[in-house]
């Protein structure tokens, strides 16, 4: 499956623990990120992830191209609700991910639960569905 990784600033930190955590379910998976977060994640688990621009730079427009031409099939979008800089990026991802019925996961709880339901086989229904 393809899996797309963006956070925000103040969610980094967050998003390498959580690749470290569940490092062994992504490593099975193709890995796409936004720039600074793909390094960052890269530097602590030695995953391979296809990295784009920086969030800032465009990455972050970069992956809803993909969204929006079915090629994800989950997206990990750890937000920081206080940050008002990419709002309308934000947006526009889950936006597309609705439009597109693509499991998305905004907070570390729904991206636990997102990341389990793929290691037990519940997201099989994306490869049908493209």
């Amino acid at each position: 499956m393809n899996i797309a990784l963006i956070a925000h600033d103040g969610k980094k930190k967050l998003m390498q623990n959580f690749c470290i955590a569940y490092r062994g379910i992504l490593s099975r998976n193709t890995l796409y990120a936004t720039g600074t977060t793909g390094r960052l994640i890269e530097e602590v688990t030695n995953l391979n992830i296809h990295k784009y621009l920086a969030e800032h730079l465009g990455g972050e427009q970069q992956i809803c191209a993909q969204i929006e031409h079915n090629q994800i099939d989950l997206v990990i979008f750890l937000r920081d609700p206080n940050s008002k800089s990419h709002e309308p990026d934000i947006n526009n991802a889950v936006k597309l991910c609705d439009m597109h019925n693509i499991p998305l996961a905004t907070n570390l709880a729904s991206a636990e639960l997102l990341i389990k339901s793929l290691d037990r086989g519940d997201l099989d229904w994306r490869e049908m569905y493209k």
